[in-house]
């Protein structure tokens, strides 16, 4: 009976021991949600990856630039399915297609604030617009939980929903068929898990949800976690917020 208590509060200990943390506290300006849409299977990726990976260095990481890395699935057919691909990534790039913000759908495939950045194949500089004041998002995470606010200063739409993507960092893969064969990738920023909420308003103006943390299609190293607010139905990011998730 005693060993049987003892494993369990090993198994007790060892299982809170993995729970997530954070506290989120984005500032007011407006914070530049940086997406990339790409995958392990078209041969071009790679160096837009590169790209993303060094902005881990940027010194307004989380407080001005917020990066995801959306891989997709439409690559999978040519013979190396992207592990990180999601239906659902894809979908959110064909509707900013379809709603006249990318003018077609192709990797890799930046989109900066909700618009399209095609000047990453000319000159990978991220110029940053000037600062403007959005409102501030605060999320708590506990124990997987998360507690969200959106405090917005400018007029926002009655209806707003909350997305809540975990990001992974330091991810290797031995690439072994298809275009990038043969080559090692190593991926940071990459949407593991993402889901959507619907923020309810208070007095005063504040948003708020609270909810778990979405799960993930692969573990990974380190994490972060990125939340933006937008409109229902339509991608563009009305404000962003993240930081490092810690167990």
């Amino acid at each position: 009976m005693l060993r049987f208590l003892v494993l369990c509060l090993l198994l007790a200990v060892s299982v809170s021991g993995l729970a997530r943390n954070a506290d989120i506290r984005g500032p007011v300006s407006r914070v530049l949600l940086v997406e990339l849409f790409t995958s392990e299977g078209c041969s071009s990726c790679p160096p837009a990856e590169q790209w993303l990976n060094r902005t881990e260095a940027r010194s307004d990481l989380w407080s001005r630039v917020v990066p995801v890395a959306f891989h997709v699935d439409y690559w999978d057919y040519i013979g190396w399915p992207d592990r990180f691909a999601a239906r659902e990534h894809s979908n959110r790039q064909r509707t900013y297609r379809d709603i006249g913000r990318l003018r077609s759908v192709y990797t890799p495939g930046f989109v900066v604030g909700g618009k399209e950045w095609r000047g990453w194949f000319r000159d990978p500089t991220l110029t940053l617009p000037a600062e403007v004041d959005i409102g501030s998002i605060s999320v708590d995470v506990r124990d997987d939980r998360f507690d969200a606010r959106f405090a917005p200063v400018v007029e926002v739409p009655e209806r707003i929903e909350l997305h809540v993507a975990r990001l992974g960092f330091d991810l290797v893969t031995e690439v072994g068929a298809g275009e990038n064969h043969g080559r090692t990738l190593e991926h940071k920023f990459v949407v593991l898990g993402w889901s959507r909420h619907s923020m309810r308003g208070r007095n005063g103006g504040v948003y708020e949800a609270s909810g778990e943390l979405p799960g993930v299609s692969q573990p990974a190293p380190r994490e972060a976690l990125a939340v933006w607010v937008s409109i229902p139905g339509d991608p563009l990011p009305i404000q962003a917020a993240g930081d490092w998730l810690v167990n």
